[in-house]
């Protein structure tokens, strides 16, 4: 009796996809959680007259941005359970994850010559993202 490897592998393919999918409403539960939190902090915010303070701004502008990459995440999972191409997805979520890192990034928490070699990756990660996904755009990959 020779085994079927589709058929062996069947029920195995047929769980990832609704775990995925469970992953993907456990995201949507969370960016519903992070969408109030934002909006609580917007309004303490203005509440407080704190809205001209960077820090608070900044720190406001991050959570924003952590649920951006949430809903990239989210984008992924649904077009991986799909059986869609995820490359562009997963390429911009990486450039808003680092764009979310080089606004809340501060030169005074790292040493003198460290803070320096941080800025550079983080410049080189940004531009390397960004011409990837101009590459991605441009050659209409579907992976």
């Amino acid at each position: 009796m020779a085994l079927d490897i589709s058929r062996a592998t069947g029920p195995s393919v047929t769980a990832m996809q609704w775990l995925v999918l469970g992953a993907a409403y456990f995201l949507l539960v969370l960016f519903v959680i992070g969408l109030f939190d934002v909006l609580l902090s917007l309004y303490r915010l203005l509440a407080s007259g704190q809205f001209t303070d960077p820090v608070a701004v900044v720190t406001l502008l991050d959570t924003v941005l952590l649920l951006l990459i949430i809903v990239e995440v989210h984008r992924t999972l649904i077009a991986y359970a799909r059986e869609e191409p995820v490359l562009r997805i997963v390429v911009s979520a990486a450039i808003i994850a680092v764009a979310r890192e080089v606004i809340s990034f501060r030169a005074d928490s790292f040493a003198a010559g460290d803070a320096l070699s941080v800025a550079l990756a983080f410049a080189a990660l940004i531009l390397t993202l960004v011409f990837s996904f101009f590459l991605l755009d441009r050659t209409n990959v579907t992976a």
